[in-house]
């Protein structure tokens, strides 16, 4: 005899989907605000002050806390297969971390096998990932190689399967010549989606890694050597050339160096569609780890562009992202074992690259970047979150916090802090680049879809629970600079009803084209919060007077407009 299913009654099932966020400060990409989050289903369907809401909402007070879109990591690997073994991580164990650091949502890489049709490829993945994921997830895809079957098989995937980005190599043995990188280039451009390029040059990397092996210089400080900083800055530029010739929008992911960056700044100045991402690792560590004794240390921080040895590059790259030469920051997490390292002990050519930075993403970010004042917690949330969305065209849906945005939000305390470590992060990898490092910015609360993943410092995610989320082409922010400035979601004290006719409206608006400059003099300054109604009516219980809810003199939000990059005030 099977025991019957005990059913939830209808109304008991609506109140777990409901959450109020109340008394945090709201920090968007282009401004702060002191308001209310009212969720229901997965969505935010009100935000100001006095909110009506229905009985039996769970309440979380965020009073000091600043309430952040989920981290969106643009760049990942998971369940990868590369260079004769496969990633420590899968997309259940990385997602999880993910969600614990702060980020709500994931983009990872499709990598055919050698022979492997970019469908069947697809396919693959999207069975790899879907029971997996804690969180929301998208897909870029890589083009291994060139041919009138792979343009085809482009153009099927942006018109069926929602994708809208496409990685081309200039390093390792499925590079592209530039002839195919053009015709690459072109087939995006016609397609509206954005090309992607791991900028290296793969020819004299060869040329001189086999230089440095006949010499002796076998362990993993051969793996710089053999990369430098001029290999990534030409290849940088040779990219943004090819790209300008068919007018095709660029993003160069891991951009790792100084002169590869000032490469990116020259085009963007003269006029080109060209992004920079940047990684945590690069912002967080150097390249000085090469030379460590301990072959293990070493090799577990090889990553390709590697790291630079250059100690003041961290610091540079943070600037950099400030003044928006670059516009985001991924992890590239690719994580394998110190076993899995050891393939390459007698033959740094060897050494599977990869290196560790979902869970740690956000923290490391602020604690190098806010807390040192080089960023402001608006320009974090645009490092982190917004640009992301915006360039693969999920925004306003994700990296914002606006009434019918999806409910992926972060309760951050810029004030606690955490120590990085092996030992206690919830990556499957057993090595964590960032070892030791005390870092301030710590998520208290991660919101998935309007699910508490992280409830007061206790992780609780579902495996699966996570969705596949189609990047359709043409992102406005990429193709349509133009039209940036009707993109902006509607935050001022309206509702999902009040909403529902304008969504399809919707408009960007940053110009991703100049890097903005400001006065010494100016200083942004964060919401500082004074003596404010709590922030919630339940309409079972409470009586409030329509008099006072008209009142004209009261405010319901305190807005500070902060631009990307500036000082900080540091009040936190």
């Amino acid at each position: 005899m099977t025991t019957p299913v005990k059913k939830v009654p209808i109304h008991l099932q609506s109140s777990q989907n409901r959450l109020l966020i109340k008394n945090g400060t709201i920090v968007n990409e282009d401004e702060t605000t002191d308001e209310d989050i009212y969720i229901e289903d997965g969505i935010i369907k009100q935000m100001g002050t006095n909110l009506i809401i229905p009985g039996g909402t769970r309440v979380i007070d965020a009073r000091g806390r600043y309430i952040l879109p989920g981290g969106i990591d643009p760049h990942t690997h998971f369940d990868f297969e590369f260079m004769g073994t496969k990633t420590a991580d899968s997309f259940y164990s990385g997602t999880k971390a993910a969600v614990a650091g702060g980020t709500t949502m994931i983009i990872d890489f499709v990598f055919p096998k050698k022979g492997e049709s970019l469908l069947d490829a697809f396919y693959e993945y999207r069975q790899k990932a879907d029971g997996k994921v804690c969180c929301d997830y998208s897909l870029h895809v890589v083009l291994p190689h060139w041919s009138t079957q792979i343009k085809r098989d482009m153009e099927i995937l942006t018109k069926e399967h929602g994708i809208n980005s496409f990685k081309m190599f200039m390093a390792y043995d499925f590079m592209l010549n530039d002839a195919e990188l053009y015709s690459a280039f072109e087939q995006c451009q016609n397609l509206g989606a954005v090309a992607q390029v791991h900028a290296e040059n793969g020819s004299i990397i060869a040329k001189n890694a086999e230089r440095l092996v006949a010499q002796g210089i076998v362990g993993p400080e051969g793996h710089e050597l053999s990369r430098p900083e001029e290999v990534e800055a030409e290849a940088v530029n040779r990219a943004c050339v090819i790209a300008k010739q068919v007018n095709c929008p660029l993003y160069v992911v891991h951009v790792m160096s100084k002169s590869a960056t000032r490469a990116l700044d020259f085009h963007r100045m003269c006029g080109a569609r060209v992004y920079g991402e940047t990684l945590v690792a690069a912002l967080g560590t150097d390249g000085t780890n090469y030379k460590h004794e301990c072959f293990h240390h070493s090799a577990g921080h090889v990553l390709s562009p590697p790291l630079r040895s250059d100690p003041s590059t961290p610091m540079a790259l943070m600037n950099y992202l400030a003044q928006d030469v670059l516009q985001l920051t991924g992890s590239d997490n690719c994580t394998f074992n110190k076993s899995q390292k050891e393939m390459g002990r007698d033959d740094f050519r060897k050494i599977p690259n990869g290196v560790n930075g979902v869970e740690d993403r956000m923290s490391v970010i602020w604690e190098k970047g806010v807390n040192t004042g080089i960023l402001t917690p608006c320009r974090f949330v645009a490092v982190t979150s917004t640009n992301a969305a915006k360039i693969f065209n999920l925004y306003p849906r994700k990296g914002c916090i606006a009434v019918g945005s999806d409910a992926d939000i972060v309760i951050w305390n810029g004030n606690a802090t955490r120590t990085i470590s092996a030992q206690t992060h919830r990556q499957a990898v057993d090595f964590n680049i960032f070892e030791g490092m005390t870092c301030h910015g710590v998520a208290e609360y991660v919101i998935v879809n309007g699910r508490v993943c992280l409830d007061d410092g206790q992780l609780r995610v579902v495996e699966g629970y996570g969705r596949f989320v189609e990047t359709p082409v043409f992102p406005p922010y990429v193709y349509n600079p133009q039209e940036l400035d009707s993109i902006k979601p509607i935050r001022e004290h309206i509702n999902d009803v009040d909403l529902a006719p304008k969504l399809n409206k919707i408009k960007l608006i940053d110009d991703p084209c100049p890097t903005p400059t400001f006065p010494d003099s100016y200083v942004s300054t964060p919401t500082m919060r004074g003596m404010r109604p709590e922030g919630q009516r339940n309409i079972q219980e409470s009586t409030f007077s329509l008099t006072e809810e008209l009142d004209p003199e009261r405010k319901s939000s305190i807005r500070v407009r902060n631009p990307p990059g500036g000082k900080s005030s540091k009040f936190w």
